[in-house]
């Protein structure tokens, strides 16, 4: 999409090329993702993942499933949730987030209270419905940068990431749930690039 980038693009050469705004966006992605919030850390990536999904994002919904994978969820399960949210193989208060991300990605303004308060009857708390909301605008935001800048899905990449994942213990993927949250891995990625301070 843009001349100057390398063929076949990652994420890393829109944002070193391109490096205004990410700074606040990196900070952004760590509040949304890594915050405390009623739902996990798992939740939120398995739901950014959908929303890449539904958006047809490969590098976001290859990088969001890994993500999702790193704290519990398996690949089975986050293909399962894409499939139909309503049969996939997840905990039945997790459907009705999913479906208002659904909703939300697919129809925004067809939004209806029902979804909400579906969550809200799952047993969640307001919270919940605006950090799934957060996430929701969120990938929007990011699966239109990445599809309009052309960043490649890169799936090899994220296939050795995934073995590396599969080969961890069940157990410590889930506890890291816990242990991450209020960590800052977006912002150190920034610094990484050399486009944060």
């Amino acid at each position: 999409m843009i001349p100057s980038l390398p063929p076949h693009p990652n994420l890393a050469d829109v944002l070193r090329a391109f490096p205004g705004g990410w700074s606040a966006l990196l900070d952004a992605h760590d509040t949304i993702l890594r915050a405390e919030s009623p739902l996990t850390i798992g939740e939120r990536e398995l739901t950014a993942a959908y929303v890449s999904g539904l958006n047809g994002c490969a590098f976001c919904w290859n990088a969001h499933t890994v993500y999702a994978e790193s704290y519990g969820f398996s690949l089975a399960q986050c293909e399962a949730v894409f499939a139909d949210v309503a049969t996939a193989p997840i905990p039945e208060r997790l459907r009705p987030v999913l479906a208002y991300a659904r909703e939300l990605t697919r129809a925004p303004s067809h939004m209806q209270a029902a979804y909400a308060q579906a969550i809200l009857n799952a047993g969640w708390t307001e919270q919940a419905v605006m950090d799934t909301a957060m996430v929701v605008a969120l990938f929007n935001f990011m699966n239109r940068v990445v599809l309009g800048t052309g960043v490649a899905p890169h799936d090899e990449y994220y296939a050795r990431r995934r073995a590396v994942i599969a080969a961890q213990p069940l157990n410590e993927r889930e506890s890291a749930n816990a242990r991450d949250v209020g960590t800052h891995p977006y912002r150190a990625y920034g610094r990484q690039l050399g486009i944060v301070v």
